[in-house]
């Protein structure tokens, strides 16, 4: 029996180093035009999904952001989950606490992603990744 093929709505763009965080945001600009989101809006989506997938380089190395059109009742808009394997989060509330880092940086990426879209939901296993999902409605 042949697998089913994958869904030709999803585009997934494979994370692992600086020109895959290029390539994730010009796929999300693509599709939030191909949606008919505001100028402004494209680029706010493709800022949240640059986070997201610069995260990925930064503290796991490799993942992958996934982009599909979401939809709720008359509502239309993206969808973006971003995986990795990396070593997740021990104290998801305090990683999305502005000013909180890691790593080197200003501790902008998470909670900025979350302020730039209307539904955000993480989760992390310590060890084995982090997942987060955001929409962002047209």
């Amino acid at each position: 029996m042949n697998a089913p093929a994958a869904d030709p709505a999803v585009l997934l763009q494979p994370v692992s180093c600086d020109s895959d965080v290029v390539a994730a945001r010009q796929l999300a600009r693509r599709l939030a035009a191909e949606l008919d989101f505001s100028r402004p809006d494209q680029a706010l989506i493709a800022t949240a999904v640059s986070e997201l997938a610069r995260n990925i380089v930064n503290y796991a190395q490799e993942g992958e952001v996934e982009l599909c059109t979401a939809r709720g009742g008359s509502k239309t808009g993206i969808k973006v989950t971003a995986r990795d394997r990396g070593p997740g989060l021990a104290d998801v509330e305090l990683a999305l606490q502005d000013g909180y880092s890691t790593g080197n940086s200003l501790g902008l990426g998470l909670p900025g992603a979350r302020r730039i879209v209307d539904q955000f939901d993480i989760s992390s296993d310590p060890g084995r990744g982090l997942v987060v999902t955001v929409i962002k409605w047209r």
